[in-house]
């Protein structure tokens, strides 16, 4: 899928969010055109809360969000074709009971008719070839099976901007490697948040979220470099309040 990212951007202005008027995001600005979009953060900084404002599923409490001009909270038709998310724990996503029904129904959002519901379905299984899958009962499936189902119903949407919140928490090596290889294959923009180095290695721009805040941006190996260096100065310090993250 081609996307013009330079007239396309990622737009957030002076982002915040609160819960009962406590913070859980302050003054967030981020400009991006760049296709592979990395936040690390430690657990407890913002980051969930982060991916669902960028997936339109929360409202900010101050600023405003743009996906490619589009405000994903306010237009939701127009955030359906626009940005999708892919959730750590699929069961928060898969609605479902069978591998056709729960791909299907992204379709169907999209207005297609039920054939052609059926139709899309088979086709985008057996683009990853998982054409068996098609009756298969979501419950027999592994985690990380089920991992894939929620990534190949995202995709059949065909989003121009795929929200991964943690998506490979808890998975083994290998799971983890097919994943991956499935999303570069995708060829949908990604943005990409997590408190791993390992899955940002490799992105375009990297962004540091630290309590809520903006920590560092830049390029990957510099940002992923500097939050590893904290990470550590941290973990080999005394102050315990430091590791309620």
């Amino acid at each position: 899928m081609a996307i013009s990212s330079a007239n396309n951007p990622v737009l957030l202005e002076d982002v915040g969010y609160r819960i009962n008027d406590i913070p859980v995001l302050s003054g967030v600005s981020v400009r991006s055109e760049s296709m592979r979009i990395g936040v690390i953060g430690r657990n407890g900084s913002g980051k969930s809360t982060l991916a669902r404002l960028i997936a339109g599923l929360l409202e900010p409490s101050e600023g405003q969000i743009r996906i490619e001009g589009v405000d994903v909270y306010k237009d939701r038709r127009a955030a359906i074709r626009t940005v999708g998310i892919l959730f750590q724990n699929p069961e928060h996503q898969i609605i479902f009971p069978t591998v056709s029904e729960e791909i299907g129904f992204g379709l169907r959002q999209l207005g297609a008719s039920k054939a052609d519901a059926v139709t899309g379905t088979q086709k985008l299984l057996a683009r990853f070839g998982k054409a068996h899958w098609q009756d298969a009962p979501i419950h027999a499936l592994s985690q990380g099976q089920k991992h894939l189902v929620c990534m190949m119903s995202v995709l059949a949407m065909r989003p121009r901007l795929l929200v991964l919140d943690e998506p490979f928490a808890g998975l083994d090596i290998p799971t983890r490697m097919q994943l991956t290889r499935h999303l570069n294959d995708a060829g949908t923009r990604l943005l990409h948040i997590t408190h791993d180095t390992r899955d940002l290695e490799d992105y375009d721009q990297v962004f540091w979220l630290d309590r809520g805040r903006l920590r560092a941006s830049g390029v990957a190996r510099q940002v992923l470099q500097d939050f590893t260096q904290e990470m550590v100065r941290i973990g080999g310090g005394d102050d315990l309040s430091l590791l309620a993250g």
